[in-house]
């Protein structure tokens, strides 16, 4: 494959977005070498500017769970365009949606529509404190929540110290407020609630973490957390950007039987275009304006576009009882056999996966924490994707990343798959 177009067009945007990109994963800072600029997406296929066509494992990094430009998401679309792009108004489409999404998932009675991941778990966030009065959250190294000010803190000398911006930009008066915790670690959470007895709002969490890649709670860590927080009138946040309606159409929550008091979500809800939301009982959505004190808006929220790709979304997953069963058993047949060509190459390697998402760690240990993922072999990594990515095989360009299957990859994908794992030369990097 040849990338010339894709080289020639990141030196030009080089010039006029800061890194040549509009979020930095893309650059391929992580891999090495020069990001593929896309042109066309349909199915389980991306192309690129250069002609190359790749069987695509991120999928908007999500979203695209029926795969890209399902047929009937795009005519719902199409007609919606038609009407306006977007009004600042509220509109019955909003209400069904909300309706929709509430009635079919567990314990929440109210949901607000914002634009993007980031702004659903900044806002969960802020209306955790209004609710409680209290300042402090806990986050857990390795989750990412989007990149508003409270969530870009990396970890103190200790697990009752503060945490420490990670990001210029980020204030010290802000970080005072964040408290990190290890994922998988309910020691560190207990020392923290006794350091800081009374002060924590919220625990925010991604009930199962994609953003050090795929790692899974480990021995009733969910439920622990909830036992906690109720101990201590503290809020717990699911951050269900990645999992909501990927894992089951309840998310997390009912995949673990967990239910949080407020969760966020994003990607699958939109269909594919920009949306985010959180949501929770009405003893808390109430303190939310205009109904409360608590202040959040957004001009393109609810916007028609997104809530009709969302909703045709949702009620294809919905009306198709076999979804969940076919999509994980398509995530499970890749991690079973992409396992099985690696040990027969002698590859020390562990494979994450619940529900359809997945990640190959380069590692022999297992991986149940941010200091685990990071101890993995990324160079081996880095040379993985670009051996598959050659062969036509389109991973997240990074080892911290994970994989999100679709819907829309069948036999035939599978197949090709195995066929550049097989093509692949291991070197003890």
């Amino acid at each position: 494959m040849t990338y010339q177009r894709s080289s020639a067009l990141f030196d030009e945007a080089y010039k006029y977005i800061p890194g040549g990109v509009n979020s930095p994963v893309r650059a391929f800072k992580s891999v090495g070498g020069v990001p593929i600029f896309m042109k066309y997406a349909k199915g389980a296929y991306l192309t690129d500017v250069d002609d190359n066509t790749y069987i695509d494992y991120i999928n908007s990094w999500g979203p695209a769970i029926l795969g890209h430009t399902h047929p009937e998401v795009l005519e719902a679309v199409q007609k919606q365009a038609e009407k306006g792009f977007s009004y600042g108004t509220p509109t019955e489409l909003e209400t069904e949606i909300a309706k929709f999404i509430i009635e079919n998932v567990p314990n929440i009675d109210q949901i607000r529509m914002v634009s993007s991941g980031t702004e659903a778990c900044m806002s969960a966030v802020r209306l955790a404190r209004g609710f409680t009065g209290r300042d402090k959250i806990i986050k857990f190294e390795g989750c990412y929540h989007g990149h508003s000010d409270s969530f870009l803190i990396k970890a103190g000398s200790g697990a009752a110290t503060f945490g420490n911006p990670n990001s210029p930009g980020v204030t010290q008066g802000t970080a005072k407020d964040t408290l990190l915790a290890r994922y998988n670690d309910f020691e560190q959470i207990q020392d923290l609630f006794r350091h800081n007895e009374g002060e924590i709002a919220a625990i925010i969490i991604e009930p199962v973490a994609g953003n050090m890649g795929c790692v899974l709670p480990e021995n009733d860590f969910l439920q622990k957390l909830r036992k906690i927080c109720d101990e201590n009138g503290t809020l717990l946040i699911f951050d269900e950007v990645m999992t909501g309606f990927r894992l089951a159409f309840g998310g997390a929550q009912e995949v673990y039987n967990v239910k949080a008091d407020l969760v966020c979500y994003g990607k699958v809800i939109g269909g594919g275009l920009p949306v985010g939301a959180f949501a929770g009982r009405n003893e808390i959505m109430d303190h939310l304006a205009p109904k409360g004190a608590v202040y959040q808006a957004g001009t393109l929220s609810g916007n028609p576009l997104a809530m009709r790709a969302g909703l045709t979304t949702l009620q294809l997953i919905k009306n198709d009882e076999n979804f969940y069963q076919n999509i994980n058993k398509t995530t499970e047949t890749l991690d079973f056999e992409v396992g099985k060509i690696l040990n027969e190459k002698s590859i020390p390697h562990r494979i994450n996966r619940k529900g359809s998402m997945m990640s190959v760690f380069f590692h022999i240990a297992s991986v149940s924490n941010f200091d685990e993922a990071q101890n993995a072999n990324h160079p081996l990594f880095n040379n993985f994707f670009h051996q598959l990515l050659k062969n036509g095989i389109y991973l997240p360009p990074s080892g911290y990343e994970t994989w999100f299957i679709s819907d829309a990859i069948k036999e035939l994908e599978i197949d090709k798959t195995f066929e550049a794992v097989r093509k692949f030369e291991y070197s003890n990097l």
